[in-house]
């Protein structure tokens, strides 16, 4: 199984991949079925009202997650990588004035947001932790078309047979091509680098060329490291305070100015990296949580960590190249390909780890390799970040992508560049593989109860009054 990197690096709207793209994706796929015509149904009946049933951590955190936002805008025709973040709310509120969507291509629907979008909490589906039904009834109410999706984790959504066959599929639901380097574990990589003499980004480049040109596959690598650093950008200028309850003020534009001011007065900080460091993740997260534009990397909950040591690469050094950054993304997402096949990066799946542990380890290996370790260096540096991210849990309060989940982003960073550094002096032999602790947290991941998992039902989710 092939994943690209723009499986794993794409581009959305917050707060959450799961709970906000996967949503609006499932959508679309159901427009889409909706539109062929292609299923059974009673001669002459039209399709009058659309309804849609979240199950799991969708019912328990959907709000949270603007899960509910997010269906109204698939439904509404809209897609993550296409929506302006600006002409969010203006969709909503006319879909619920009106009662009704019409998605491009189809006539108008029914659709009363608080009639036809349903949280089941009672009911989880069995396939997955995120689960959701989207229904098409008559005038009369009986159901004409009904199709189970799940959010997987990172955007990616598969349907019930996908899910059971274990397809390969991107988003969209394109099966993947056969590649010339199809290592499916850490352990085939390194052995495919040591036959090739490559590489883990010369060989990840190889397989993404199975699926484009060199010219579309550089502009569209070079499009991701710069709406990571728009993110940032406009992370550092904004203020206020975050929206879902919790008060929580944005911070990230605070500090940065402090560092700022501290810089021109040559203020000397011995913290300086890590500060750096920490100001760019909580200014992506902040982004996020806010609904803004930023790319799952690989989920939208841990999308600071690897814009932050892609940043961290253009502040401390300067001398880095498009193509070194390109080096970083091509081999972050071949490490990130073989934690999604062997276990997960699904917070409802696993916990966090599986969200800033995975993040932690894309960016050290990521950051190893543009710093020009071999392969061995490179996999000891996944290996240390995500070993100490291992047993993390999920609990956002109240089901928002704001706590622990934007500090965690800056200590994912931290930990990242501090892997890299520990990776880079040795020569990258090791007592864990990457492999083993792959596994690891798979393990654990069924092992922590469904509480930590996503659900807001334990942690810190319970043990914070929500003000």
């Amino acid at each position: 199984m092939f994943l690209s990197v723009f499986d794993l690096y794409k581009i959305g709207i917050g707060p959450s991949s799961s709970h906000t793209m996967g949503p609006m994706t499932a959508a679309a796929r159901f427009l889409a079925e909706l539109k062929a015509g292609q299923w059974p149904r009673p001669q002459g009946a039209i399709v009058h009202r659309l309804r849609a049933i979240l199950h799991g951590s969708l019912a328990f955190t959907g709000v949270g997650h603007a899960t509910d936002r997010a269906v109204v805008l698939g439904l509404a025709g809209y897609t993550p990588a296409t929506i302006d973040p600006d002409d969010v709310e203006g969709i909503v509120s006319s879909v619920t004035a009106k009662g009704e969507v019409q998605p491009g291509g189809h006539p108008a629907y029914a659709f009363d947001p608080a009639r036809d979008l349903v949280f089941d909490r009672a009911r989880a589906l069995p396939g997955h932790a995120n689960g959701l039904a989207f229904e098409a009834l008559d005038r009369n109410g009986a159901m004409l078309l009904r199709r189970v999706y799940y959010s997987i984790g990172g955007g990616f959504v598969v349907d019930e047979d996908e899910l059971s066959r274990k397809d390969t599929v991107s988003p969209a639901g394109e099966a993947a091509p056969g590649v010339p380097y199809p290592f499916t574990s850490a352990s085939e990589m390194l052995a495919m680098a040591a036959r090739s003499g490559l590489s883990i980004a010369e060989m990840q480049r190889e397989n993404e060329l199975t699926l484009t040109s060199v010219q579309d596959l550089d502009a569209r690598l070079d499009a991701i490291a710069e709406t990571m650093a728009d993110c940032i950008r406009r992370g550092i200028r904004q203020e206020g305070i975050m929206p879902g309850g919790l008060k929580i003020r944005r911070r990230a534009k605070a500090i940065h100015d402090k560092l700022q001011a501290d810089a021109a007065r040559n203020v000397f900080q011995p913290l300086l990296a890590n500060d750096w460091l920490s100001v760019y993740a909580m200014a992506v997260n902040e982004e996020n949580a806010c609904g803004g534009r930023v790319v799952t990397a690989p989920t939208n909950g841990a999308a600071g960590v690897v814009p932050a040591v892609l940043q961290y690469v253009r502040h401390f050094h300067t001398d880095a190249t498009k193509a070194d950054l390109r080096t970083f993304l091509l081999t972050s997402a071949a490490i990130g390909g073989i934690i999604k096949r062997n276990a997960s990066i699904s917070g409802a799946e696993v916990g966090c780890q599986g969200e800033v542990g995975s993040a932690s380890a894309m960016a050290a290996a990521g950051l190893a390799a543009l710093m020009g370790a071999n392969p061995l260096q490179v996999e000891n540096a996944a290996e240390i970040a995500l070993e100490h991210h291992l047993g993390m849990t999920c609990d956002p309060v109240r089901g928002l992508v704001q706590v622990p989940c934007i500090e965690r982003n800056a200590f994912g960073a931290v930990k990242a560049v501090t892997a890299a550094s520990l990776a880079m002096k040795g020569e990258g032999l090791h007592f864990v593989p990457l492999d083993a602790c792959i596994e690891t947290m798979r393990q654990t991941g069924l092992d922590m109860d469904h509480r930590y998992k996503e659900t807001s039902l334990g942690g810190l989710a319970v043990n914070l009054p929500e003000c």
